[in-house]
C-alpha cells in the first residue's frame, strides 16, 4: 500500500480567508471518497491551531499501488479539485511511502 501525504500553505495573507479556503480544500478532497475508485482511504483537514506557524491543510490518502496513485492523479474529479487548490496555494510539500 502507498500512503500519499500532501500539505499546502495557502497564498492569502488574511488568516480568516486562509482558514475558509483551507476548509474548502479539505471539503473538496474528502468529497473524492467514493468518486475516485483508486482511493482506498482519504482524510483531509484544515489546520486548527497556530495559523501563523502551521501549514494550512493536509491530505492523507492510501492507494493499493503506485499505479493506483498515478491513476488518481489524472482522474477528472481529482483534476478538478487540484485546479481549485492551485488557485489558492502558495507552497506544496508531499511524501509518498509504503505502509
Amino acid at each position: 500500500m502507498i500512503r500519499h501525504v500532501v500539505t499546502w500553505k495557502l497564498a492569502s495573507e488574511d488568516t480568516a480567508e486562509r482558514g475558509r479556503q483551507a476548509e474548502e480544500v479539505a471539503r473538496r478532497l474528502n468529497a473524492l471518497d467514493g468518486v475516485v475508485p483508486q482511493l482506498r482511504a482519504i482524510s483531509a483537514g484544515a489546520n486548527s491551531l497556530y495559523p501563523d506557524a502551521n501549514w494550512d491543510v493536509t491530505l492523507v490518502a492510501d492507494f493499493d499501488s503506485v499505479e493506483s496513485l498515478e491513476q488518481y492523479q489524472v482522474h477528472p474529479a481529482h483534476e478538478e479539485v487540484a485546479a481549485y487548490i492551485r488557485s489558492v496555494v502558495a507552497s506544496r510539500v508531499a511524501v509518498d511511502f509504503a505502509v
